[in-house]
């Protein structure tokens, strides 16, 4: 983590957030493949599911701005187009995959994702903490700054005035 110019804290673990793509988008593409088999595995026709997915996608993109996930608006834009080019090929290919196959894979990349997802949101929270510790710190030095610049001031004055009277 680093301190910017302008007084933010900024992120420097592969976890942070990214202008456009960052590791968090591939819990999205499992996110898209997972939807994908669900859907799937539901008889859910093309239209309806390729709808259903946009929507899951773009919810999900409205869920974390109400949590107050900080992304930029073409990275947000990005995590709905990164789960819907992993939905699509997955579910028009399904129909070539025996059911135990599909949901084989949808428990494996349910359980890949999860253990992704865990983690990241593991290491989301130390950084925050460690934010947390960082902005106190730097209240504490901020104050204990004004403090000696107060002082010095007081003393400047005060010799200023002692070497005006001479």
């Amino acid at each position: 983590m680093r301190h910017s110019r302008d007084g933010r804290f900024v992120r420097t673990d592969i976890w942070r957030e990214g202008e456009y793509i960052d590791l968090w988008s591939v819990p999205h593409l499992l996110s898209g493949i997972m939807v994908a088999l669900g859907l799937y595995l539901l008889n859910f026709r093309p239209v309806s599911a390729f709808i259903i997915a946009f929507l899951i996608f773009v919810m999900y993109e409205m869920f974390e701005a109400l949590v107050k996930i900080e992304e930029t608006k073409m990275n947000r834009t990005l995590d709905v187009i990164v789960g819907m080019i992993s939905f699509t090929p997955l579910f028009l290919l399904a129909p070539y995959f025996s059911q135990m196959e599909i949901i084989s894979t949808l428990i494996l990349v349910t359980i890949v994702n999860s253990t992704l997802s865990f983690f990241g949101w593991l290491e989301s929270q130390k950084a925050l903490v460690l934010e947390q510790k960082l902005r106190a710190e730097y209240q504490l030095q901020k104050a204990k700054m004004k403090g000696r610049r107060d002082r010095l001031q007081i003393r400047f004055r005060k010799n200023r005035y002692r070497f005006k009277k001479v």
